[in-house]
């Protein structure tokens, strides 16, 4: 089960994190993989090895909803695994729902969220971000990952870590996400997808297309990119490390 496997490299990055510098600094995803792995992490026998109160959590992309909507990232993600673990909650930072101080302007949400990834930026990188341990994100049908679709204005940001990104082909039509430049400031990025339906994309996005056509060609890590596959979204593609779903 691809998930269970992700679940227990992110245990084991995350400690490895802690154990050289303390505490670990994780971007979470969400979507179906995404959500499955932290199901998975709370369910494995090693999820007490990880100092909980130690590490940084943040968010890729949230769908742009009122706080506890449970289609928010965030709301799944706490369902999942955050509601369980003893995490600090000075250090779990979620991007803002729309009915909270920012109201329905998520472009004015957005901004503040680059100004918290800001507060923590790492020397270690030159953009204004934290130096993310692990990033996790999920891939479309379409390519897309986080929030970042083809051809729009948002896969092509060069400036701004984070966006207000409107009118998405994908329900709901308003959402927040990192950028291109801001997923790159991790040290690795995981991409983790299943189904016959991502072998196209996953296949160009290795194949090098452009980020423009395939956003999660453009999502890479500064150590490692790594991508965590089924068989069925591997079809497509030269042999490479495949975790299979049984």
């Amino acid at each position: 089960m691809l998930a269970a496997a992700a679940a227990a490299r992110l245990i084991t990055a995350v400690v490895d994190a802690q154990t050289a510098r303390g505490a670990a600094s994780v971007v979470l995803t969400g979507g179906r993989t995404g959500i499955g792995v932290l199901e998975q992490v709370r369910l494995s026998p090693a999820c007490g090895a990880v100092d909980w109160g130690r590490v940084d959590l943040y968010w890729g992309d949230e769908r742009f909803l009122p706080d506890g909507d449970p289609e928010r990232n965030e709301t799944q993600a706490r369902k999942a695994l955050l509601d369980h673990v003893a995490v600090d909650p000075a250090r779990v930072h979620p991007m803002a729902p729309s009915d909270g101080r920012f109201g329905p302007d998520a472009d004015a949400a957005a901004a503040h969220y680059a100004e918290v990834l800001a507060t923590q930026a790492d020397a270690a990188t030159d953009t204004p971000v934290p130096a993310f341990d692990v990033l996790m994100l999920g891939v479309g049908e379409e390519g897309h990952t986080a929030s970042l679709f083809p051809d729009t204005p948002y896969v092509r940001e060069s400036v701004h870590m984070v966006v207000g990104v409107h009118d998405c082909p994908k329900p709901p039509p308003t959402r927040i996400s990192l950028t291109l430049p801001a997923i790159r400031a991790a040290s690795q990025v995981w991409l983790m997808t299943t189904g016959a339906a991502k072998a196209e994309p996953v296949a160009a996005a290795l194949g090098g297309a452009d980020p423009v056509d395939i956003p999660a060609a453009g999502a890479h890590g500064r150590n490692r990119t790594l991508w965590l596959l089924d068989r069925e979204a591997a079809a497509a593609v030269a042999p490479l490390e495949v975790v299979e779903e049984h």
